[in-house]
């Protein structure tokens, strides 16, 4: 990937304005969209005190029929979206965090994850808990940064999404703890992995998927990869980490929809499309801006245009005629997916473009239409809003923070 750095030229030094409050940013290119998002984080606020459970989270809350309409009720548990939601709570001042949370913190809600975290098997969960505790409470979570380091040492496969998160949380806990080991393996396993096209596969590495799969790379491998390695270059001058973040953002807001759609399953191989549905909520109101965010504020690219096309999605959608935010029960719905069973058109077009690419098999869009709603709303969609656009400051302060031990 050192040959991917090499061909940006120009884009290595910080930038000389970068805005910390990213709403000022975005209003500055659009003042409707920034009018726009400060409706939905406020959306986001309360709307997750309806998934708050106990000091935990959620892992959905589900439309339901009743006899005068509709009501969202709380489903199930998760460790995962309680981590989210502590990151972007800790964007929030203490009080509006209280209102949230039962009179509980952010850290609070932080401290509780990180013990969880210790005793789970799930290496996104536990990634996501020593980066939570180190950007929100300044704790080094050793037991998890250990855990993690013998997980990349032993060389077995790891999803893309989770060595991007076991990255950020290397680099955000080095001035806490010395997380030099953890940073380079992290490191090394994305950008071995990163093909010419410049997107990152599902898993690394590949080869650990099939032969039906390995080509396969989802949009979330990407936004996260893209803000992990852009971080690295901020806290130690990784040109390399910031080429590779370059190469996957520029491929992506290129691939990006006509209507301003971050598509699902890309083709590594040539950086082209499998299958864009669904279109999910979440990458366009927080996963996207939140990576090309980060990436902006290290000194590479400025995507504001594309942020703007993805927002814009939720209130002007092609797919479908119904209205993806619910000012009434205080959520987005999930997605936008197609009419379909077991994810026929998903499996069909991995395993067409396994056998050429490009190859894709005709029909599809009629047989299975993506006009779809999945009305649910998970807690992570409106923490990671909430991060994502009040969380400016955190790549601006790894420039300021020196590695432990580091002269």
């Amino acid at each position: 990937m050192e040959s991917i750095a090499q061909e940006s030229p120009g884009i290595f030094q910080p930038p000389e304005v970068a805005p910390l409050c990213r709403r000022e940013a975005l209003g500055a290119v659009s003042p409707a969209m920034r009018v726009r998002l400060d409706q939905l984080l406020d959306l986001s606020k309360r709307g997750l005190p309806q998934m708050h459970r106990h000091g935990s989270f959620a892992h959905t809350v589900r439309a339901v029929k009743i006899i005068d309409g509709m009501e969202v009720r709380p489903e199930g548990d998760s460790l995962r979206y309680a981590i989210n939601v502590a990151l972007g709570l800790s964007c929030l001042d203490v009080e509006e965090q209280r209102a949230i949370l039962s009179g509980r913190t952010a850290l609070d809600l932080v401290n509780g994850t990180v013990a969880r975290a210790e005793t789970s098997e799930d290496p996104g969960a536990i990634a996501l808990a020593a980066w939570t505790a180190a950007e929100a409470a300044d704790i080094y979570a050793g037991t998890l940064i250990s855990r993690l380091t013998a997980l990349l040492r032993s060389g077995q496969p790891i999803a893309t999404v989770d060595c991007a998160w076991t990255l950020l949380a290397a680099v955000g806990a080095r001035n806490l703890g010395d997380t030099a080991e953890l940073t380079r393996l992290a490191r090394d396993r994305l950008l071995q992995a990163q093909a010419e096209s410049g997107l990152f596969p599902h898993r690394l590495p590949a080869s650990s998927l099939g032969r039906l799969r390995a080509h396969i790379g989802c949009f979330a491998d990407q936004v996260y990869a893209i803000q992990g390695l852009s971080r690295l270059f901020v806290a130690e001058n990784d040109r390399a980490a910031l080429g590779a973040a370059e190469a996957c953002a520029a491929r992506i807001c290129e691939l990006q929809g006509d209507a301003g759609q971050w598509w699902w399953h890309y083709d590594i191989r040539d950086g082209s499309v499998v299958e864009g549905y669904p279109v999910y909520s979440v990458h366009q109101h927080a996963m996207g801006p939140m990576a090309l965010l980060d990436l902006r504020e290290a000194g590479g690219s400025d995507y504001m245009d594309a942020m703007i096309k993805g927002l814009s999605w939720l209130d002007r959608h092609p797919e479908v005629s119904e209205t993806m935010v619910d000012e009434t029960h205080n959520v987005i719905w999930r997605k936008v997916a197609r009419r379909e069973s077991k994810k026929a058109v998903r499996a069909i077009s991995a395993a067409t473009t396994a056998l050429r690419r490009g190859l894709r098999a005709p029909g599809l869009d009629t047989m299975f239409p993506p006009n779809q709603i999945d009305y649910e709303c998970r807690p992570y969609e409106l923490g990671w809003m909430l991060y994502g656009w009040l969380g400016g400051g955190a790549v601006e302060q790894l420039r300021n923070r020196p590695a432990v031990g580091a002269s």
